[in-house]
Order: structure tokens, then C-alpha cells, then sequence
């Protein structure tokens, strides 16, 4: 057997990064917002140093005044008014980090995530770099109180920024702006992580053999230093005689155990697609194994095609997102990917990368036909997420948030892999990092229709 071992290293404009602690130079460094606190000199006027703005639709337009606790944004009872304020700021620096927060007082808001946003547009000579900016990450609610925290970098050019802070469709509510600061602090760290997946198609095998040569790959991805790999689906059945019943363990179990030494030994997470026996039920789940060996989560599929439905496999019901020490995954399983609920639900929940065990393909679209390829690479552009399948037709694949293929075992077998940064934000061309703004935009009370079974035949 050949291994072959592929290095595929993003290369991607930083536009921004997150960094989830504070740093120790932000108290240190000028506050960049002019008036932070929105102090008026009258009820009724703008604050000093800010500008509201009004949609072109004048009659959608939210109220924006200054009171003595700080900005008021009121929808004066329309449904969906929208309105804010600015501020353009200077002394920005390209390549620069820079800590915002934000605060709100919130009344009455149905939606705070979908209604009220701050916005950061890096701008160079007054022009702006991006026409949608940059969300500031929030808010987070606790009282009523409303918070954004963000650390950002500029993008080399920028030598000023606008700092817009919005409401869309607060109804009946208002949102009292109390706080806006930005200072310059130190730029995050990368969170890189190494991401493989493995190629490898057993036949003429056992149960035991497929085990056998399945841990050979992580020992191999061990080796490469990867952080987490990713197995094929029921790789304890595929290229083996074996029947259900001759491969169906409890999990934990000792098909876990086996992996799970492996794991341990390689010091690596490691997801793989196992027929599970549960009582008497059996299920295609998946595992992910932590660095210690142990069975850190579980995932049972959900969407069972003719072919393992007829077999007495149940489907899962729940979709799981679990914690690693590199960020939040979740698995999917073969069929599972010809839907497209399952990988919005997990995007939904946090998820960053998506592993997926499939025995289906990734093959390339052909006369036109899209195929697996390509559907996985609409999952992660769809959802701004990381899509990792491991196949046994076609390529196993690593495809980046916008839908790109970085590593790819290219009709070989072995392990393959890329080292991604978590903290990198993409944006696309017009409208921005998908992740802060396609949840934001989501109308799932016009959804309802999926939420039911058909009542007749819908071709």
C-alpha cells in the first residue's frame, strides 16, 4: 500500500481576527471613539461626534436621538424600521489589532442577535475597503444589557475606520447605546489546527483487519503531527463478508478500544464510523475519540437510505456538536450530506469543521450533473464551515469555509491533511464574514413548512 502525505497550508487575506481574552495593552493605549459614553448636550440632539443615518425609504426609519442616559434607537411601533448611528474615526493603523466594545440597553427586543449589530468598516482616505465591513462579535445578553466584544485586525491600507452601530426590525422595542470604545491592542494569536483525513478502501478484509489498517493511518497521521484525522463510515463493514450482527459493538466497546489505543498512543483526536449495538437496537454511528483514547461524543445517523432502513439500522434523532481542545466539531454521516438542515443545524450551534465518514462519494460533477464534490463544498460555503469527508469513492477531501478544496488524496490512499487557522475570518466580496451575517439574516418563521412531512408526492 502506498501512502502518500499531502501539505496544504491556506493561504488566505486576514481581514480579521477574533481573540476570545483580553489583552494587556488595551487599558494602556487612547480610546479612538469620540464621546464614548454618547453624552448630549440636549435631549433630542445627536450626540457629539456621532451621525445617524436613515434608510433611503424614509418612512422605515427607526428614531435615533440622544437622551441623558446615552443614544436611543426606537422603532416608534413599525415592524421593521431600521436606522443607526456612525462615527468615523481616525488614527487607524493597517496590520494593527484593535479591541471595540460596545454596549446596549435593550427593551422589549424579540431577537437581539437578528436586531441589533455594531459594525466595523475599515476605510483608507475616507473610501471604504469593504463595502459590508466587519461585525463586532456579540451580543451577548445578560439583563437586559447587551455586549460586543471583538479584537480586529486592519487590513494593510487602512489608515481610518467607521463605526456604525445599527438596528433592523426591533418592532415595538428600543436599544439605549451606553458604551463605544476601540483601542489599539496587541494581535491575537493564531489558533492553527492540523486537519486530516483518510483515503483507504479495504477489500477481501475482516472486521479485525479493517481495524488493524485503519490504526496504521493514524499512526501515519500521528507521525505527521496532526491534531484530529478523520476515518471512513462503518470501517468495520466495508470490504468484509461481515453481516450487521458480526459487527455490532456497544460504544464504548472493544472497537473503541482498539482506536481508542491508538488515539492515545499518537496523542490525536480521531473520528470514525462504527456500527453500534445498543440493546437491542443498532445504530451507523460515529465516535470521536479525545487525545487520551477516550470516547469523547458520539454521533448516530440520521437520514437512512433503502439500503440500511431495510437492514433494521434506527436513526439517530439528535444533533451534537462537542468540544475539543482546538474548537467545536460535529459529525455527519454519508446520506446525511444530500440534505442540507443537518449542516445548517451544526453551524448553528457553533460548529467549525464538520468531519463526515461517508461510504458515498466526492465524486466531480460530470455532463453537468453536480455531484458529491461539489454538494460538499456547497455545505461549507452554504454554512461557513470546515467540510471533512472521508470516502471510499471518489477523493477524501478538507474544503475551507468558501467552499475551496485544501487538501485532497487525489486518487491516492493514506492520510491527508492541511493546517487551518480558526481565527481567520474570509469574507465574501459583497457581503462579508458569512458566518456573523447569514445566521443574523435567517427567517425561520417562514421555515415552517420543513418542520412537517409531506401530505402527497412532491414530483
Amino acid at each position: 500500500m502506498v501512502s502518500v502525505y499531502i501539505e496544504s497550508v491556506l493561504a488566505v487575506v486576514v481581514f480579521g481576527l477574533v481573540c476570545s481574552s483580553g489583552s494587556g495593552d488595551i487599558d494602556k493605549s487612547e480610546e479612538l471613539v469620540s464621546n464614548p459614553d454618547f453624552a448630549s448636550s440636549e435631549s433630542g440632539d445627536m450626540p457629539k461626534g456621532w451621525s445617524s443615518w436613515s434608510p433611503e425609504w424614509t418612512k422605515a426609519t427607526c428614531k435615533v436621538k440622544g437622551v441623558s442616559e446615552g443614544l436611543l434607537m426606537d422603532a416608534a411601533g413599525r415592524q421593521y424600521a431600521v436606522g443607526g448611528a456612525f462615527q468615523e474615526l481616525e488614527g487607524i493603523e493597517g496590520g494593527r489589532a484593535y479591541a471595540i466594545e460596545v454596549a446596549c440597553q435593550l427593551h422589549d427586543i424579540a431577537n437581539p442577535y437578528r436586531s441589533v449589530m455594531a459594525r466595523i468598516n475599515w476605510t483608507a482616505d475616507g473610501k471604504l475597503i469593504h463595502p459590508a465591513g466587519m461585525l463586532v462579535r456579540g451580543p451577548v445578553v445578560d439583563n437586559g444589557i447587551a455586549k460586543f466584544a471583538d479584537v480586529l485586525v486592519a487590513p494593510e491600507g487602512a489608515n481610518g475606520a467607521r463605526l456604525a452601530l445599527e438596528a433592523k426590525w426591533i418592532q415595538r422595542g428600543s436599544v439605549l447605546w451606553i458604551k463605544a470604545s476601540i483601542r489599539a491592542t496587541s494581535v491575537p494569536a493564531p489558533r492553527k489546527v492540523k486537519v486530516g483525513t483518510v483515503y483507504l478502501r479495504p477489500s477481501r478484509s475482516t472486521p479485525a483487519g479493517n481495524l488493524k489498517l485503519l490504526c496504521e493511518q493514524i499512526d501515519i497521521a500521528g507521525e505527521l503531527g496532526l491534531d484530529i484525522v478523520c476515518l471512513g463510515e462503518a470501517i468495520t463493514s466495508v470490504g468484509t463478508s461481515a453481516k450487521t450482527a458480526d459487527v455490532a459493538n456497544p460504544i464504548p466497546g472493544a472497537d473503541t478500544a482498539i482506536l481508542g489505543d491508538a488515539a492515545r498512543k499518537n496523542d490525536i483526536w480521531v473520528v470514525a464510523g462504527l456500527t453500534e449495538l445498543d440493546g437491542d437496537v443498532v445504530y451507523n454511528t460515529a465516535v470521536l475519540l479525545d487525545r487520551e483514547g477516550r470516547v469523547a461524543g458520539k454521533y448516530r445517523k440520521i437520514h437512512l437510505p433503502r439500503e440500511e432502513w431495510r437492514l433494521g439500522v434506527t436513526p439517530g434523532h439528535e444533533y451534537p456538536v462537542f468540544q475539543t481542545d482546538f474548537g467545536t466539531v460535529a459529525i455527519q454521516i454519508c446520506y446525511d450530506w444530500f440534505f442540507p438542515e443537518p449542516t445548517a443545524i451544526f453551524a448553528l450551534q457553533g460548529a467549525k469543521i464538520i468531519f463526515a465518514p461517508t461510504w458515498g462519494n466526492t465524486l466531480p460533477d460530470e455532463d453537468g450533473q453536480v455531484n458529491g464534490e461539489t454538494t460538499f463544498r456547497v455545505r461549507a460555503r452554504d454554512n461557513g464551515v470546515y467540510m471533512v469527508p472521508s470516502v471510499y469513492s471518489g477523493n477524501s477531501l478538507v474544503i475551507d469555509p468558501m467552499g475551496k478544496i485544501v487538501a485532497s488524496s487525489g486518487g491516492e490512499t493514506g492520510v491527508f491533511w492541511t493546517e487551518i487557522d480558526l481565527n481567520i475570518r474570509e469574507r465574501l466580496r459583497w457581503v462579508g464574514y458569512w458566518r456573523s451575517i447569514g445566521s443574523r439574516d435567517r427567517m425561520p418563521h417562514t421555515y415552517e413548512a420543513l418542520l412537517e412531512y409531506p401530505k402527497k408526492p412532491t414530483y
